[in-house]
């Protein structure tokens, strides 16, 4: 499930359109969360893909 929401993101982040890449990181980052509270990945993984995927999503938005 983690997977799929990060390659969704990934996904909308390469079309360069800026409404679904930053609609699929909202999405993205619940789950992430859920799954580091969990303990089924270690909090600093979430937070490396959730900063990887903002810092693209952010690129999107300024250009």
């Amino acid at each position: 499930m983690m997977r799929t929401f990060i390659k969704k993101t990934y996904a909308a982040v390469l079309t360069a359109d800026v409404t679904a890449s930053t609609e699929a990181f909202k999405k993205m980052v619940p789950v992430l969360d859920r799954m580091a509270a969990k303990g089924l990945i270690h909090k600093n993984k979430a937070a490396r893909h959730k900063a990887r995927l903002n810092a693209h999503v952010k690129a999107l938005s300024a250009a």
